[in-house]
């Protein structure tokens, strides 16, 4: 049976390269992954300064099944539980405007949904069989040793929690969210996972193709404290939660 599919691309100040992108991404939907459902696209801009608001209205206007959703308070996690809580799609999900993963990869992790052979779709470019290209090694050792504590804090079988690659069930949102998904920056993807083994859905660690953005705007030490700093306060949820189903 066909599924209506969402998937979110959250934009900041992407003037340079968003109409570019979306048109990439949304040319290969329409071509390549029709038989799946009717898939659609939301750009959900945190807070932009720049011209993205007006070349997102633009292309909302220019290409069917493309919605903007603009929210003036910045956060990733936000942005994803803004624009996935007003969804009525049947699976949504989320990837980077730079793409950094091969596109190819969204006909299995959208498939394993559409056939409940999984609840939940990561990517991943620890997992065995991914492929990485150009990244550095600052941000390969640092991507490895969050992802280490991960396991070892919440005692997790998915590889890689920081992969900008995730699809879900839209179902299973409020359980997510109510036991553990609230952190409104990078961190909540790595919540919908976590939490999701934490409630026993399926969650299916899907190798990738990788290829990283030398232009990314991703600060390492600053996001590394964030992750950090909501690691613990999730720790703390999953704990109360259970307790609390305990008594």
């Amino acid at each position: 049976m066909n599924k209506t599919i969402e998937i979110t691309i959250p934009v900041l100040n992407e003037e340079a390269t968003l109409a570019k992108q979306v048109g990439i991404a949304y040319t290969f939907l329409r071509d390549e992954l029709q038989d799946l459902g009717q898939i659609t696209l939301v750009l959900a801009d945190n807070g932009s300064t720049d011209r993205t608001p007006d070349i997102g209205r633009a292309l909302m206007s220019e290409l069917p099944g493309v919605t903007y959703l603009r929210l003036e308070k910045r956060g990733v996690g936000l942005a994803l539980k803004s624009s996935w809580g007003g969804s009525t799609a049947d699976i949504v999900g989320y990837m980077d405007l730079d793409l950094a993963t091969d596109l190819v990869h969204l006909r299995p992790a959208l498939s394993a949904l559409v056939a409940d052979h999984a609840d939940i779709v990561t990517g991943s470019r620890l997992a065995k069989g991914a492929k990485v290209i150009g990244r550095t090694p600052l941000r390969n050792f640092t991507s490895a040793w969050f992802n280490r504590i991960v396991k070892w804090v919440f005692r997790t079988s998915f590889s890689d929690g920081m992969c900008g690659f995730k699809f879900l069930k839209r179902e299973l949102l409020p359980a997510l969210m109510a036991d553990g998904a609230k952190s409104d920056g990078w961190f909540f993807a790595t919540e919908i996972l976590v939490t999701g083994e934490h409630l026993n859905y399926r969650v299916l660690d899907l190798p990738v193709t990788w290829t990283d953005d030398p232009n990314s705007k991703v600060k390492v030490v600053k996001l590394s404290l964030e992750y950090l700093k909501a690691m613990l306060a999730l720790r703390e949820r999953l704990r109360t939660a259970k307790g609390g189903s305990n008594a």
